[in-house]
């Protein structure tokens, strides 16, 4: 017996209060630390993010007293070690272990303190306005930004005013980013980009690159094939018995998205085991494809299975979005839900021999 539900039929409420309750590390990183993080042997950069990212707790967890800021314009920092400096940031390409660190981090320091996305603090910006983003966040000692993107300028200078102003309330900082998938293990893009964008700031942020291979395609095929519209409903209950699954078409739930907050996305999952969507088709709109994005990472957040019918996943997006100035949140995307719909193969029921 599966309890069949529709996300395009929620529209979730969501107060302040349960919006920064929301900042919190996924399921999927909810019990990890340091210990737990397996550096690559050949990866010596991994092991070294690992050293500096204890010694940042160190600092973190003592917040100090407003005036940072001051300390940001007043020159580069002594190099007395991570935990002397405003922020730190990671750099290195998809699947190497940034968001374990992040979260090992932020399970290492005790207090107020919050975790999140680039997109999911931007769309705090959106729900609450930035002077009470600012407000409600002055008073954490850590705050971490997963995923720092550098492909939008608007929302890039909103994002470094928001670390000024939170540096200068003396909150330490950690940030990561992604390369492109071209260039793993380079970094140079990101890290040239956030000291651009980032003035103030990038003289008192460790920049460390993490070098590695993307551990959710070492040796592991391509998207699975899409289940067969016939064949949909049997699988579903066959894979999901005994779970709460949100069956949807996938043009009605895209276009049900334009109506729902981004910041509102996690919460339009509560309760949900499982996702089937039927008739997938490519994504031809920018926007479109950008609030899917915001949903996949979400969905990858829960560990959340996929069963699909319709185009194949590594097909969501145009070649021209795949080349385009957002490539990294659409292979992002891709490498996510590629890897949930292994996971609905992986965690299936056998179905009955004979």
């Amino acid at each position: 017996m599966v309890n069949v539900e529709q996300l395009s039929t929620r529209r979730p409420a969501v107060s302040v209060e349960e919006l920064l309750k929301g900042f919190v590390p996924s399921p999927r990183f909810g019990e990890v630390s340091f210990d737990t993080y397996r550096p690559d042997p050949s990866q010596p950069s991994q092991s070294e993010a690992v050293t500096l990212l204890q010694g940042f707790a160190n600092g973190a967890a003592k917040k100090k007293p407003a005036g940072g800021l001051r300390k940001l314009f007043g020159g580069k920092a002594k190099s007395n070690g991570a935990d002397k400096r405003a922020g730190i940031y990671l750099d290195g390409g998809f699947g190497v272990g940034k968001t374990h660190l992040l979260s090992s981090l932020w399970h290492q320091v005790e207090g107020p303190k919050a975790i999140g996305t680039f997109v999911e603090y931007t769309n705090l910006v959106g729900a609450l306005s930035f002077r009470k983003t600012v407000e409600a966040l002055s008073s954490y000692k850590l705050v971490c930004i997963d995923e720092f993107e550098l492909d939008d300028p608007g929302d890039t200078v909103l994002m470094s005013r928001l670390m000024r102003e939170l540096a200068d309330a003396g909150v330490k900082l950690a940030a990561t980013s992604n390369t492109l998938p071209g260039a793993l293990g380079d970094g140079r893009f990101a890290a040239v980009d956030f000291q651009r964008e980032i003035q103030v700031l990038a003289d008192q942020f460790e920049i460390l690159h993490i070098d590695g291979e993307d551990f959710r395609h070492r040796g592991l095929p391509t998207p699975p094939e899409p289940v067969a519209a016939s064949d949909l409903d049997a699988r579903m209950r066959r894979d999901f018995a005994g779970r709460t699954v949100a069956v949807d078409d996938f043009a009605t739930l895209v276009d049900h998205l334009a109506g729902v907050h981004p910041s509102r996305y996690r919460q339009l999952l509560d309760g949900i085991d499982a996702v089937v969507w039927r008739n997938v088709h490519t994504i031809t709109e920018q926007s479109v494809a950008l609030r899917f994005v915001v949903l996949a990472d979400r969905l990858y957040d829960k560990d959340v299975p996929i069963l699909a019918s319709g185009a194949p996943l590594d097909q969501l997006f145009t070649p021209e979005m795949m080349t385009g100035g957002y490539q990294k949140k659409y292979f992002r995307a891709v490498s996510r839900l590629t890897a949930l719909a292994r996971e609905a193969q992986e965690t299936a029921v056998p179905a009955p021999v004979g």
